[in-house]
């Protein structure tokens, strides 16, 4: 299994616009989708870096607490993308 960063992404889920309570639930439908279809697949998350929000950015730390609790059991590995507006995860 090579690095993430040299992993082809296999799907991509845009959260631009969306609440931290409706990127939760993108989040977790668009996993549980690419894991049936593609497992051992790398997807890419985007969440962008927050400069859209009022205040400090909400979605990067939605997502990063996600893969760290509720989603790990569920998945191989994650990082930041390389722009840090997002995140690439390896799938189980």
């Amino acid at each position: 299994m090579g690095s993430l960063f040299d992993s082809r992404v296999t799907s991509v889920l845009d959260l631009h616009g969306r609440t931290a309570s409706e990127a939760r639930e993108a989040v977790r439908s668009f996993l549980s989708l690419s894991a049936s279809r593609w497992p051992g697949s790398v997807v890419h998350i985007i969440t962008g870096k927050g400069r859209g929000s009022v205040g400090r950015p909400v979605l990067r730390g939605a997502v990063a607490g996600m893969l760290r609790r509720e989603l790990a059991p569920r998945i191989a590995d994650w990082a930041r993308d390389v722009d840090d507006g997002g995140f690439l995860v390896r799938l189980r």
